[in-house]
């Protein structure tokens, strides 16, 4: 070993504390983790999503204070297979270790940004579905007149659909949506609300542009249900041309797609392989990895996110908590997004 970098190191680290950092970057970050010798223990107090402050009256407060809320929404009234969504954002909630710096993107989100966890959305009716649907759309439209980006952590994706109307009500949005299902088919059994088809109805409210909307990762027996995908205009990008054209294609795809217009991010865990993510409701084999998902979220860096989110997380079929960790995961991913989202329009890019 090279005995004067050995002594240069000696005398730099040997008695420098763990949160001691001569990288500037790495400096700013640390010392927003740190108090003296200290670092908060992940394991302690009540879990929040991303560790973020807790803030369960910020909606009585019209939400002052804040750039981004991380929203629950524990509802699954519209799953069409196996049940358990409802309990994704206490999922994601535990979950310990997010963050604080994502070191592809080079961003500390929750240093950078005024951020809390909200809560949950309250629901008034345990039992109807078109309630439940009316109470997200109005949670959210309250979030986005205080000028605060909502996002939200169902849940089943018939959240998105209510969300939408939401976001997209002064102007349709763009949407960059990874699913294993494209989720735009019609009412099933008297009900629109249901999880396969909040995009079709996000459609025809005029809150969605369908000209500005890729679906990525679709696959399984489904596919005859997502023919207004087509007829509408939707980029379908499904599993197997996602492997063949690789992440950066599917990148630049979607950043063509979505332009410089105003894009809502949506994440179904069920987009990954069930070897990564099994704890949700519609499993399909032959999915993204985590790290391919991953790739292509940061990829979107610089769009203009105007709300996100993740869901379908469905605890209780996984014991292994992988796909609530990779929900976290998205979800920081999300939010770093947010972030540079916020720091361009400061710059007036």
């Amino acid at each position: 070993m090279d005995e004067t970098k050995l002594k240069a190191l000696r005398e730099r680290y040997a008695e420098a504390s763990g949160g001691q950092m001569y990288d500037p970057e790495f400096a700013r970050v640390a010392a927003g983790q740190f108090s003296g010798q200290r670092r908060r223990w992940p394991f302690a107090d009540p879990g929040t999503l991303l560790g973020a402050p807790y803030r369960p009256d910020a909606a009585k407060e019209s939400f002052a204070g804040l750039d981004v809320a991380l929203i629950g929404i524990p509802m699954d009234l519209g799953v069409t297979n196996r049940a358990g969504a409802r309990n994704g954002p206490r999922a994601v909630r535990a979950i310990e270790r997010v963050g604080p710096f994502e070191h592809v993107l080079r961003r500390a989100p929750l240093q950078s940004l005024r951020v809390a966890d909200v809560g949950d959305i309250p629901l008034s009716s345990r039992y109807s579905l078109a309630e439940c649907h009316a109470d997200i759309e109005a949670f959210t439209a309250a979030v986005l007149a205080a000028g605060v980006i909502p996002l939200s952590v169902g849940g089943d994706h018939s959240i998105s659909y209510s969300i939408l109307r939401a976001v997209g009500a002064a102007r349709p949005v763009g949407m960059v949506h990874i699913d294993a299902h494209a989720d735009t088919s019609g009412p099933y059994e008297g009900s629109k609300f249901h999880h396969g088809g909040p995009f079709r109805n996000a459609v025809l409210d005029g809150v969605l542009d369908p000209a500005r909307t890729i679906q990525i990762g679709i696959r399984g027996g489904a596919e005859y249900l997502w023919e207004f995908s087509y007829e509408s205009g939707m980029t379908v990008i499904h599993a197997e041309e996602f492997a063949a054209m690789g992440p950066e294609a599917v990148i630049a795809k979607a950043r063509a797609v979505v332009g410089e217009g105003p894009t809502y991010v949506s994440f179904d865990v069920d987009s990954l392989d069930p070897a990564f993510a099994p704890g949700t409701g519609t499993p399909e084999v032959g999915g993204l990895t985590t790290r391919e998902a991953l790739q292509v979220l940061r990829g979107l860096a610089g769009i203009d996110v105007v709300g996100a989110d993740v869901v379908e997380v469905a605890p209780q079929y996984d014991p292994t908590t992988n796909t609530a960790q990779a929900a976290a995961q998205v979800l920081f991913t999300q939010l770093c997004l947010v972030d540079i989202a916020r720091e361009a329009a400061k710059h007036g890019r």
